[in-house]
């Protein structure tokens, strides 16, 4: 629960909300994570929160994070050289083994890239043990879209389809949801193993979608988020039925929470 010191080695602004930061630990560095894990960041002197893994390299850690509130407020300030606290990793990854000699859709929806980026590095690290990769991304407007350099220079090597919401007439893709790119993604669904992440109510249609399309629910594996607090299933704050996200997630199979998400949030 005692966070360990990280110093802001670089910082990048993604959109007019939102940044990147790339952490080094000033002394002992925490366990590395798994893609799809969590860490808890904490901005002294304003508080806490659980933020994705965007990245690792070494020791260094990425953390994308969007201005929301007070303290994702004091994280998007820091600038170069100041320290921030970090504790963790936490959590349940994606299960990428498990897609191995399989064919794999990737489904990001906004944010929803950020905690997905790890793990389409560590495919295209390994893209000889995959068959067809698929990566269906959306956004709400063109300008909302993230990492569109980098996410160019995956489609020399998957098969990228993006679509936005609303978008200018100047722009040339796709305007739509994104889970209707589901439908065409070039993949054997019965083969497929599908990692979904973005808002709540994108993943539900986005499982519907891969079912459709055949994926069996054991092979869809959504990444939940929920109010965290302590980030070891101690507080309860992020119960979901019999699941703690924190713990038994954020990554679970469908056909372990789809009967919770089917319950109408009061």
């Amino acid at each position: 629960m005692v966070p360990v010191a990280y110093r802001v080695e670089r910082r990048r602004e993604e959109l007019p909300d939102t940044v990147t930061l790339w952490l080094r630990p000033t002394a002992q560095a925490l366990p590395t994570p798994t893609p799809g894990q969590f860490n808890m960041l904490w901005a002294f002197g304003v508080g806490e929160v659980p933020i994705s893994l965007a990245g690792v390299d070494g020791d260094v850690l990425a953390h994308t994070v969007r201005r929301v509130g007070q303290v994702t407020e004091a994280l998007c300030a820091l600038a170069e050289g100041d320290e921030v606290g970090v504790r963790g990793p936490y959590g349940a990854g994606w299960d990428l083994p498990r897609a191995a000699g399989r064919d794999v859709l990737v489904v990001a929806g906004g944010l929803g890239l950020v905690p997905l980026r790890p793990l389409i590095h560590d495919v295209l690290a390994g893209r000889h043990r995959f068959g067809s990769v698929a990566l269906c991304i959306g956004a709400r407007s063109p300008s909302e879209l993230l990492y569109t350099e980098e996410v160019s220079r995956w489609a020399d090597e998957m098969d990228v389809t993006i679509a936005v919401d609303t978008a200018p007439p100047s722009w040339k893709g796709r305007v739509g949801v994104v889970t209707k790119l589901i439908a065409s993604a070039g993949i054997d669904p019965t083969l497929t193993t599908a990692f979904v992440c973005g808002p709540e109510v994108m993943m539900r249609f986005a499982a519907r979608a891969a079912l459709d399309r055949g994926v069996p629910p054991s092979e869809v594996f959504v990444s939940l988020e929920r109010n965290m607090a302590c980030a070891i299933g101690h507080c309860g704050h992020c119960q979901l039925g019999p699941h703690f996200v924190c713990k038994d997630g954020p990554v679970l199979a469908w056909d372990r929470v789809a009967p919770q998400l089917a319950v109408r949030a009061r």
